[in-house]
């Protein structure tokens, strides 16, 4: 479920994440984890952050991994000195993550919020940018949650992570 969009032999080799998490256990790689500072725009704010994205969970722990690399996360961010972790995901997976993040005051799912990022390669038959409907889950790290500006659209100023 989880891998889906990984199918077709995507690569992650161009992406520049400052750190990666990677989890192993007895069968080998478990699952990873990016993060990359950078600023967003979210509504007219310029705004700080800590991406995290290149989430990958192997298939045998699908349901287990997304939720727990992002707590794994938490110290690393604040070693980064941002005021927020900020990465997305799909709507499917909102009460997943609500019940293993959002119990420990961890993080906020923050929804009705669109994100545009540059798209990775170039075609002449499509635009340069992409918007996207997903759940933002925001990790108050350096800043409380009320700090968080609003908006209807967050800025990637760049491509996914």
């Amino acid at each position: 479920f989880n891998a889906k969009p990984f199918e077709g032999n995507h690569s992650w080799a161009g992406a520049r994440p400052e750190v990666r998490a990677i989890g192993y256990d007895a069968r080998g790689v478990a699952a990873h984890i990016g993060a990359l500072r950078r600023f967003i725009k979210v509504g007219a704010v310029d705004l700080l952050v800590a991406e995290l994205g290149l989430y990958a969970v192997r298939p045998d722990l699908e349901g287990l991994g997304i939720p727990h690399l992002m707590r794994v996360m938490y110290p690393v961010l604040q070693e980064l000195g941002v005021p927020f972790g900020f990465g997305t995901v799909r709507h499917a997976l909102r009460q997943h993550i609500a019940r293993l993040l959002g119990r420990h005051g961890l993080a906020t799912i923050v929804s009705g919020v669109r994100v545009r990022s540059t798209l990775r390669e170039v075609h002449l038959d499509k635009p340069p940018t992409r918007i996207e409907d997903v759940l933002i889950v925001v990790l108050p790290i350096g800043r409380s949650m009320r700090d968080w500006p609003a908006g209807t659209l967050i800025d990637r100023n760049g491509p996914e992570l």
